[in-house]
């Protein structure tokens, strides 16, 4: 059944359509919400299971790291699906405030022809039936004229239905708004539940890793684990840099740095919590060189390409934790270290500001920041020679 009507309310002709199509979307729009819901508090992180698996690893730091990243890598997946969820559904409810709107526009307009409808049966029906039936020539024309006023009738009843059609419609736009409010508010309520999650995790590796600073042998046995990870991240990053060396002539001709100044890689976060230069390591205790600029930033906040160029590594690894590494050509490389989520893939071309990534804390990192590394012709150099 398809209820199309066409009538005049206060000088204006109002057409509108009200099917049993459009009623039955708005059962299943209601539907969808409850199994969304369901679906939202099945996806919830098991924090305490986690902690329980972890806890086995404590005696070795680099694998307990390891898992520990893993569990944060997970959790932010979930917080940017749970992102996603809330832009969808804020557009949803302003699409179903707008339906309901024009809803109640159409029901007020039906209301008012009813009234004037009800008003001229009310001063003219029974005249108007008396006066067809006596100007009736013969039984053939009465039988039409009776045929006529069925019709009128029946008309009538047509515009009853579309009103209460209608307002069916109203009542259920109502609930589907309801519907998706309470899914948009177990959304954000889920997303500020696994973020403080995140900061659990994040908290507990800090605990470990300055825990090494409370003993002297352990200490010791910290440093020159460290020290043999960071020589294995700088062999990491020289071995990619040779790897794009021996295909130079193919990567320079996809892209050739101009000397142009880099987009800052993390831009509504610009404080500084760690500078460039020789520094005294947060929980080790001793004066290392820090071969980047670390940019305080909460977890999940957007990562930038500083530059166009292509990827050339997009993995994990014990120090730097979730990093991607960049050729721009020329022997100009950025790196960007301890991400909680990777958004592109090795040999993936990217444009300048393109969304890389997301701030977090995995890797030897005690707290959400992003590292950022600039190296050229095989060294590292300061980024300050290349942000705006």
């Amino acid at each position: 059944m398809i209820l199309i009507f066409t009538f005049e309310a206060n000088g204006i002709i109002v057409s509108a359509e009200v099917t049993e199509e459009s009623i039955k979307a708005k059962k299943d729009q209601i539907k969808k919400q409850k199994e969304q819901r369901d679906s939202l508090n099945t996806a919830k992180t098991d924090l305490e299971k986690l902690k329980q698996g972890l806890e086995k690893n404590k005696s070795d730091l680099k694998k307990y790291i390891s898992e520990l990243d893993a569990s944060l890598t997970e959790i932010q997946k979930k917080i940017d699906a749970l992102n996603d969820t809330i832009g969808k559904k804020e557009a949803e409810i302003k699409k179903t405030a707008e339906d309901l709107e024009e809803a109640e526009r159409t029901q007020e307009a039906q209301y008012e022809a009813m009234k004037k409808r009800i008003k001229f049966m009310y001063e003219r029906g029974d005249k108007l039936y008396f006066e067809l039936f006596v100007g009736t020539g013969n039984f053939s024309d009465m039988l039409n004229k009776a045929e006529y006023i069925e019709m009128i009738a029946a008309y009538d009843r047509k515009k009853l239905n579309e009103y209460v059609a209608t307002t069916e419609l109203i009542a259920l736009n109502k609930q589907a708004l309801e519907e998706e409010k309470e899914t948009l508010d177990l959304a954000k309520s889920n997303k500020e539940e696994e973020e403080g999650k995140m900061q659990t995790l994040i908290d507990a590796k800090g605990v470990e890793l300055n825990n090494v600073s409370t003993d002297i042998k352990s200490k010791e046995a910290a440093i020159a684990e460290y020290e043999a990870e960071i020589k294995a991240e700088n062999a990491t990053i020289a071995a990619l840099e040779k790897e794009v060396a021996a295909d130079e002539a193919a990567l320079n001709s996809r892209h050739k740095y101009d000397g142009g100044m880099f987009t800052f890689p993390c831009p509504n976060y610009t404080r500084v919590s760690d500078e460039f230069g020789m520094r005294i390591h947060p929980t080790l205790g001793i004066s290392k060189m820090h071969n980047g600029v670390d940019f305080a930033a909460p977890a999940g906040s957007a990562i930038l390409a500083a530059y166009a160029g292509t990827v050339v590594a997009a993995d994990y690894n014990g120090t730097m934790g979730n990093y991607i590494m960049i050729n721009h050509g020329d022997g100009l490389y950025t790196i960007y270290m301890h991400c909680s989520a990777l958004y592109v893939s090795k040999g993936q071309d990217v444009t300048a500001g393109a969304r890389i990534a997301a701030v977090g804390s995995t890797g030897r990192s005690t707290g959400n920041h992003l590292h950022f590394g600039v190296r050229l012709n095989g060294a590292y150099v300061s980024p300050w020679n290349y942000l705006k």
